[in-house]
């Protein structure tokens, strides 16, 4: 592997770090990087843990074992109300799906790099440092977001330095009592909170290859072992939030992880996508994302029910380009905040209820209530009514194809093919 040389005026120098932030999983790679920056940079290592709603983390455990391999300090910050409420209601109402059906979990980077800066400050660190690799997206999303907010931050990517892959990386943690999740038989990583699960790495890697869902995804239901069954679940909405599931209030943290369990169920919402990363490559992941895919799916039909053909195209517009700058790294960009104030502004309205037909990995809305809708029986409706006034329909279509009736004479005139 060639040498890693630093060339931006960010990155910490070995010797000049006497204290760093870790952003800590407790995973493969931040096991090994607690040690790795003790010895490598010789600076007292504060861990930063964030519980988000996390699937499968054992949260004291992690903090635990951060303590006994040599954090100075371990932080465990119950981060869900300000993750879902701060972050995930924006992307609600932004539809934030990129390339299709990924509904952008690693939205959860922007709040990592926001805390981690202000644990910074808290314990006078000079760097913080993450898990991120060269090629991913997410060194990007938090190296960016960690110096819009403190400008004068250094990082420390160790991924981005060692000359250790996956296997070197177990090797490491073998060899300095390590005890890491991932083995050589399991080679899987997986990125997990409670908009979704990303899972990588092994086959999954590989588009050719079918990824083996039976030897990693265990936390939902597959569709083909779902229930023979559909389940009918009824989505409140306000103001382009869904705050009730089944006539149950509840805060939007917790709807979001009660109905990652229900539609989970169904084994809604696994996705096995390829995708355009911010560095330039085509990468493969697999996602779980139940609850994110149902809500996403419910609020796209409650939002295109209560707003006109023109806002619906400009909504579709705009969805698509607030994906890529969330995806993208771009959270704080200042065109975010406008897109984020028309979504806003048009969502006042969209407030009601969607009945979403849960079964054998699909999620569809069935049916939309709201007292918000464009929407007249009487007009609509293609049974006899004299509502409509069908004695003008000739006359607008006559005007409405006047201009392409008129471009395609002209060429047939002028002979332009």
């Amino acid at each position: 592997m060639k040498q890693y040389t630093k060339v931006a005026s960010y990155e910490a120098e070995k010797g000049k770090v006497k204290k760093a932030v870790l952003l800590y999983s407790g995973g493969l790679d931040t096991s090994c990087m607690l040690k790795w920056l003790q010895d490598e940079y010789g600076a007292k290592v504060v861990t930063l843990t964030l519980d988000l709603g996390q699937q499968g983390d054992d949260l004291d455990a992690i903090r635990n074992k951060a303590l006994k391999f040599g954090a100075a300090k371990a932080y465990v910050i119950d981060a869900k109300d300000e993750f879902a409420e701060n972050y995930l209601s924006k992307l609600i109402k932004a539809n934030g799906s990129y390339q299709g059906d990924y509904h952008i979990s690693t939205v959860s980077r922007y709040l990592m790099a926001k805390l981690a800066i202000e644990i910074a400050e808290k314990e006078g660190a000079d760097a913080i440092a993450h898990g991120c690799t060269g090629k991913g997206n997410d060194q990007v999303r938090i190296d960016a977001a960690a110096l819009t907010l403190k400008p004068d931050i250094k990082v420390i990517a160790p991924v981005r330095e060692w000359s250790m892959g996956r296997e070197e990386e177990i090797e490491y943690a073998e060899k300095h009592g390590i005890p890491v999740p991932a083995k050589k038989d399991f080679p899987y990583s997986v990125d997990d909170n409670m908009w979704g699960m990303t899972w990588e790495s092994g086959e999954i890697e590989d588009p050719a290859q079918v990824p083996n869902f039976k030897k990693f995804l265990t936390t939902y239901t597959l569709p083909e072992n779902a229930p023979d069954k559909a389940e009918h679940v009824k989505l409140e909405f306000l103001e382009g939030i869904p705050v009730a599931i089944n006539g149950k209030k509840m805060k939007l943290a917790q709807l979001i992880m009660q109905l990652n369990k229900m539609a989970g169920k169904h084994g809604v919402g696994t996705l096995t996508h390829i995708e355009d990363r911010i560095m330039g490559l085509k990468v493969r992941g697999v996602y779980e994302m139940p609850g994110a895919h149902t809500i996403i799916i419910a609020h796209r039909n409650l939002e295109k029910y209560v707003s006109t053909r023109l806002e619906n195209e400009m909504k579709a517009m705009l969805d698509t380009k607030w994906a890529y700058l969330c995806y993208g790294a771009l959270w704080l960009e200042p065109l975010m905040d406008d897109i984020n104030a028309f979504n806003d502004r048009l969502n006042r309205k969209v407030t009601g209820t969607v009945t979403v037909r849960l079964f054998k990995g699909s999620a569809e809305a069935v049916a939309v209530e709201t007292q918000n809708a464009l929407y007249d029986s009487r007009l609509s409706t293609f049974m006899k009514d004299m509502s409509f006034n069908q004695n003008a329909s000739a006359g607008f279509i006559e005007l409405y194809g006047l201009q392409m009736k008129l471009a395609k004479q002209v060429e047939k005139k002028n002979k332009i093919e």
